[in-house]
């Protein structure tokens, strides 16, 4: 019942955070200088032309009237029409979300698959202070090199020296795989090195906390094997900071690259939502930004439930909050 409380108010707290980050959207979108009728006409369009052009799109409306249209059609789905291209945006999101979905899962595998053991590993084991100095300098220099850095550098590299890997010429998955994974191999790495860093930082520092409490010590001298000891005392207890900073970048990842899809051109819905700023399109950047917030929002509270089952004490404290 108290699991069941809980979710209810992090649903809510959830569609409160949507409603105000849509109302900074909505806002922000319109802030941008220069107004639509601008980038369509150009500098030298008459005021006639950009009347007409304010009064089909209702532009001419008070932000408060378009805000109400625009949030009543989303809430049922419909993002309304691309001002350039006049197809839906809808459909566009639907069309491109494989393409980013698929970008996400890629790197959330690398980082888990090699930033999860080796953090683990290096929390269990102190080893020798080169080593130690070694792994936080590597973790430091993944965590604070930026993707459009690394991206660059891959694009560079891997033009002149191709290796079997392709720089663009994007395809379906599921119309050649081969050639598409090909085409997403540089992409996923680009996101994946921050990923790795940060869970194994993660990960090494949750293991390290928990070798040092008192239960595993008493289970040590209970002489329970070290591998029972590790598997139900050590990783469920530092499971829930890892849960935690999963959640967060698997958010970004499915939100926030952006700049990797313009880099290597990978028609998703970063690079749709990126264009659409360009062209002041304010149905696209106002969707796109949304479906960003609310997958990451929605990703943070399915881990805030999954590590309140994992600790009820969790739980119990934010209510006493």
């Amino acid at each position: 019942m108290q699991i069941i409380q809980y979710v209810i108010g992090r649903v809510l707290v959830a569609l409160a955070t949507m409603l105000g980050a849509s109302i900074v959207i909505f806002t922000a979108v319109r802030m941008v200088p220069g107004g639509f009728e601008q980038v369509v006409l150009g500098p030298l369009a008459t005021p006639e032309s950009r009347a007409v052009v304010i009064a089909k799109f209702a532009l001419d409306r008070s932000i408060i009237e378009q805000y109400g249209h625009w949030l009543t059609a989303a809430t049922h789905g419909d993002f309304g029409i691309s001002m350039v291209t006049q197809t839906s945006v809808t459909q566009e999101l639907i069309r491109r979300a494989p393409a980013t979905i698929q970008l996400a899962l890629m790197s959330l595998l690398m980082a888990l698959s090699i930033g999860l053991p080796l953090g683990v590993i290096s929390g269990l084991t102190n080893g020798r202070p080169w080593q130690r100095s070694l792994g936080r300098f590597l973790g430091a220099l993944g965590a604070s090199i930026p993707d459009f850095v690394l991206g660059s550098l891959f694009l560079f590299v891997f033009t002149v020296w191709s290796l079997g890997l392709t720089i663009g010429g994007f395809v379906p998955f599921f119309e050649d795989p081969w050639t598409n994974l090909r085409a997403m191999v540089l992409p996923a790495i680009t996101l994946a090195v921050f990923g790795i860093a940060l869970i194994l930082r993660t990960a090494r520092d949750a293991v390290k906390t928990v070798m040092t409490e008192g239960y595993i010590a008493f289970a040590v001298a209970c002489g329970e094997p070290p591998s029972r000891i590790v598997r139900h005392h050590v990783l469920r207890n530092a499971a829930v900071p890892i849960i935690t900073v999963t959640a967060t970048y698997l958010g970004y990842l499915l939100g926030g690259a952006i700049v990797v899809e313009v880099l290597f051109s990978i028609p998703g819905v970063g690079l749709y939502t990126y264009n659409g700023l360009m062209n002041r399109d304010y149905a696209i950047v106002q969707a796109g930004v949304l479906v960003a917030a609310a997958v990451f929002i929605a990703i943070n509270m399915i881990a805030d439930t999954i590590y309140s089952l994992l600790d009820p004490r969790i739980s119990a404290q934010k209510r006493e909050i």
